[in-house]
This record gives C-alpha cells, structure tokens and sequence, in this order.
C-alpha cells in the first residue's frame, strides 16, 4: 500500500535535515581547521566573513549568517519564500556548526598549520563534499550562489558560472589586500578549484554531462510538468503514448536532470500524484542547454583531425 505525501513529508525533512548536518560539520572543519588559520577566504560570503573576523574578530559563522540576511531578502522578493527556504535553512544549520566547531576545534581538534598548500587542498576537499551534501536536497548556501542566480535574471547572456567566478573574485582580491599576501590569494583559488572539482564529481560523475533521465506516467502530468519548469528550472517534453494493457492514449512526460535534482523532481511527483509511475534511467551524456555544449565533441574530433592532417 502506497503511501500519502504527507506521510512521506517528515522522512523527506530528516534527509534534508541529516544531509545539511553533514554538509555543514564537512563545511565547518574545513573553515576551522584548514582554510581560516591559514588566512585562506576561499571566495563567497564565508569567505568574506574570514576576512571580517580577522579584522574585528566577530565569529565567522555569525557572521555569514547576517551577510546572508539581505541576500535571502532579496530572493524572496525575487523568487518568493517556498524557493529560498531550504537555502535559509541549510545556510543557518552551516554557519551554527562554524561557530560550534570553534568550540570544539582547541580540545578535540588542531587547526593545521603547516603548509598552506596542503591547507588549501583538504580545505577544498572538505568544502566540496560539505557544499554537495546540501546540494544533494535541493539546497544551497546562499551567498555567491544565491547572487548568481539573482544577477542573472537581470543580465541573463552571461553564464552563472562566469557570475560566481566573478562574486569570487572580488572576495578573493579583497583578502589578498587585507591580509597583504598573493599567495593567500592564490591559495584561495586553489581552494575553489579543488571545491568545484568534488562538487562535480558528487553531482554530475566523472564528466560533466552525465546526469539522469526520468519518464513520468501520471494523472496530473499538467501540475507536474509546471512544477518541474518552475521550481527545478528544467525543461519538460511532452510524448504521446497508449497504452499496451488498456489501449489508451495518454502522455509520458520526459525530463533531463542532473543527479542532485533528482529528489526536487520525485518530491513534485509525489506531492501530485503518489500513484504516479516513474522511471529514472541513467544518461551517460547529456548536451544541450543547462549541459555540456553540443559542439565541445566535434570541437575534439575537428582538432584531432587537424593533427592527423599534419
């Protein structure tokens, strides 16, 4: 026997609940213990709350959470409140496990301070895995990311990657000044690399383009398809299908998603049609718009060509 969404609901909450724990113990060690006593601010509003401290010396994650505030306002404004929640969340319950990890760092566990570059390496391994464990739920930590999102809506032929890049930019060259140092900013971008690397791999696998795909049977294909347009932000095609039992015809909704956005679109099923049937099938390559370009293969096979001809 099936269950109801709303019996379903309080397992989807402690997931999210247990993975923003995670993330954040993740994400805390590595500010703690790598990248802050090695005045390393590895972009973003955290990054930018590393360099705060060092100057006045108000705790790091007090600090992100209130230089957080006038961002979430504005995505609310933007966006409306059921889309930023579990960014609010899963920034509160990161930027708490900052500040209680400094309790606990001074008895239990050393800040490591020898070389920086080792610093910078497991403070991108540990941030990367902290970060992925929030975006696996459908969340994300606000900050760079949610400013992203938001300036592109607003200037939409520039990439978002290309927008974080630059919001990390600035946070990075602003610590370079502070501390006085190139090689903590140099540092700092190797933090991000590495970060943005584990990301990928968690997320997406080995290579970027890979992701899921998932052919929904449903009741309410209309509600669902909405949903999945305008809160996952993916494109829905609509097939027309019979059925081989009942010689109806019907529709099967079609949709490309990477793996993180999976649990956003079986929580929209759910919550429409607990009956709904759902197959999610693995795309080992996916290119197009929201994925890898469709040209970067032919790109390969141009150059290689080039070189045989040579």
């Amino acid at each position: 026997m099936r269950g109801t969404a709303s019996e379903k609901k309080p397992v989807a909450f402690l997931k999210d609940f247990l993975f923003f724990i995670i993330g954040g113990a993740l994400y805390a060690a590595s500010v703690r213990i790598f990248t802050a006593p090695n005045q390393i601010a590895p972009g973003g509003v955290t990054g930018l709350s590393t360099v705060i401290n060092y100057l006045i010396g108000v705790p790091i994650g007090t600090l992100s959470f209130l230089l957080n505030i006038p961002i979430f306002v504005w995505a609310v404004i933007a966006l409306g409140f059921k889309t930023v929640a579990k960014t609010i969340a899963a920034t509160f319950l990161m930027s708490a496990a900052i500040d209680l990890f400094s309790l606990l760092v001074p008895g239990t566990f050393s800040p490591y301070m020898g070389n920086p570059l080792l610093a910078a390496i497991c403070g991108g391994l540990l941030e990367g895995a902290g970060l992925s464990m929030v975006f696996l739920r459908g969340g994300t930590t606000g900050g760079s990311d949610m400013v992203a999102r938001l300036l592109g809506a607003r200037v939409p032929h520039i990439s978002m990657g290309k927008l974080i890049f630059a919001v990390d930019c600035v946070v990075i060259l602003i610590s370079a000044f502070v501390y006085r140092s190139l090689e903590s900013a140099l540092y700092a971008g190797i933090t991000i690399f590495i970060s943005s690397r584990v990301i990928d791999a968690i997320l997406y696998g080995t290579d970027a383009g890979t992701g899921k795909f998932i052919l929904i049977i449903s009741e309410k294909n209309e509600e669902i398809a909405r949903d999945i347009l305008g809160n996952i932000e993916r494109g829905v095609t609509r097939l027309q299908a019979k059925g081989g039992y009942s010689g109806r015809n019907g529709e099967v909704l079609l949709c490309a998603v990477r793996r993180y956005e999976v649990a956003g679109v079986k929580e929209i099923i759910h919550a429409h049609d607990p009956a709904a049937f759902v197959i999610v099938g693995e795309a080992g390559e996916i290119r197009g718009e929201g994925f890898r370009r469709i040209n970067a293969a032919a790109k390969g096979r141009k150059k290689k060509s080039t070189r045989a001809k040579r």
